[in-house]
């Protein structure tokens, strides 16, 4: 029972899996930081263009110059991120390849040893047995219809004549005499009444 509980279970997740894993985390931390760059940048505009209504020009300027720079910045993060989704993408695509190669090896393996319990030259060998059985059986009966003379087929005859009779054998009729039925007395009540039968005329 300890050991049955002390056993570690063996981690289904792969190396693949980590770092599948690590690169979505990287990319999602790029996105949030891309968000965050462009919430700043819709903010400095605004103090730009505040700085030049105060007559400020040399501060907005430089402001938007700091603007464009992370304007690059965040071209350079959507690279990124696209970069980051394509190998995602790819690693997930190698792995089902990977299940799709092993499966073929399994089932190449399988055929390499069916072909072996049954090779060409085994069914070849079975289908001639199985031929040379039948040319056999056809030679016997050739040779037992071939055996029999006019007297055996007439018993043959005989029996299967008899064998029918037997299977359709009818009841025996009885050797005592049947019994004579006796007319059935009509009860009086039953018979017409001729005598209102004629009244009625």
């Amino acid at each position: 029972m300890g050991n049955l509980f002390g056993r570690k279970k063996q981690s289904r997740v792969t190396e693949q899996d980590k770092a599948v894993l690590q690169l979505k985390q990287q990319r999602d931390k790029l996105k949030q930081y891309q968000k965050r760059v462009t919430q700043q940048l819709e903010r400095e505009r605004e103090i730009a263009r505040q700085l030049l209504r105060d007559g400020k020009k040399e501060r907005a300027k430089l402001l938007l110059r700091k603007k464009r720079y992370r304007e690059q910045l965040l071209d350079k993060t959507e690279n990124q991120i696209t970069s980051l989704e394509t190998m995602v993408q790819s690693i997930e695509f190698t792995q089902i390849e990977m299940k799709v190669v092993e499966g073929l090896q399994v089932g190449n393996e399988c055929l390499k040893k069916m072909h072996q319990v049954m090779s060409i030259e085994e069914v070849e060998r079975i289908l001639e047995e199985t031929q040379e059985a039948v040319e056999y059986q056809r030679q016997i009966d050739e040779l037992l219809a071939g055996s029999f003379t006019q007297e055996d087929e007439d018993a043959i005859l005989e029996e299967l004549n008899a064998i029918t009779e037997e299977q359709m054998e009818l009841p025996e009729v009885p050797a005592e005499p049947l019994p004579k039925k006796k007319p059935e007395k009509v009860p009086s009540e039953a018979r017409p009444k001729q005598v209102e039968l004629v009244a009625a005329s």
